[in-house]
């Protein structure tokens, strides 16, 4: 008689309860069992939780904000001297409320070029990484973004954040310590040596590399890339000071 071989057991389930818990102390295990997966509830879930902790943060940030908007509208008329006071006035308005509720924007635009620079950055390894599987290592990566927003809020309960000047102040990072009046492109390039761009930077390094079927070596290459990336803005505006002054 030919002996019948049991069938294995079906993989159990796993919620995204226990993804959003996993990302962060198990993360090879979330992106090898979400490979396949979709990224539109990921990034959903995660932007509403970053939005709506901004939201709640916008007391603690309230003051620093605004001198963060006096600085830039300074630093606009400066550059554009034709401006008028209506106008000045009129685009710090603005600039409040996207400060405030633009983290349901700019969340996901971030998660989608992100996942951009992911690919760029595995086929540029010989990797290979669908632009759908690279949108779901930004979607996952971005969580740490939600505990940093939870940190900003305690230290709005244990610091006077109202004698605050600069949004790097309530970072995890090098540039907390740093003159918020300091060169920009250079505060923001030094601002991302913090504990949580860091992170995000080592999730995105360990997601290319599952997904992508990336040795060691070059994945830690993939995280110096990511890190990169997101540093191009700050690059750029150094680069353009250092032109035109």
């Amino acid at each position: 008689m030919t002996d019948i071989a049991p069938e294995s057991p079906a993989p159990a389930k796993v919620s995204l309860v226990e993804d959003f818990v996993d990302i962060l102390f198990s993360p090879r295990e979330v992106f090898a069992r979400r490979e396949k997966s979709g990224y539109a509830l990921v990034m959903i879930i995660v932007t509403l939780l970053i939005g709506g902790l901004a939201i709640a943060n916008s007391g603690t940030m309230q003051d620093l904000m605004e001198a963060e908007m006096a600085r830039g509208m300074a630093e606009a008329m400066k550059q554009n001297p034709g401006m008028t006071q209506e106008q000045a006035a009129l685009g710090r308005k603005i600039s409040g409320y996207v400060m405030t509720f633009g983290a349901f924007i700019v969340t996901p635009v971030f998660m989608f070029l992100t996942g951009l620079c992911a690919w760029l950055t595995a086929k540029m390894l010989g990797g290979s990484l669908k632009y759908s599987a690279a949108t779901m290592i930004a979607s996952y990566s971005f969580i740490p973004r939600v505990v940093e927003s939870l940190t900003i809020s305690a230290q709005g309960l244990l610091i006077d954040t109202g004698a605050l000047t600069g949004q790097f102040q309530l970072s995890l990072g090098v540039a907390r310590f740093l003159d918020p009046e300091m060169s920009p492109g250079l505060l923001g390039l030094l601002g991302r040596i913090d504990v949580f761009t860091l992170w995000v930077t080592v999730l995105f390094a360990i997601g290319i590399g599952v997904v992508a079927k990336l040795p060691r070596d070059k994945v830690v290459v993939a995280g110096v890339m990511m890190w990169a990336f997101g540093a191009l803005p700050s690059l750029w505006r150094l680069g353009k000071a250092a032109i035109f002054g």
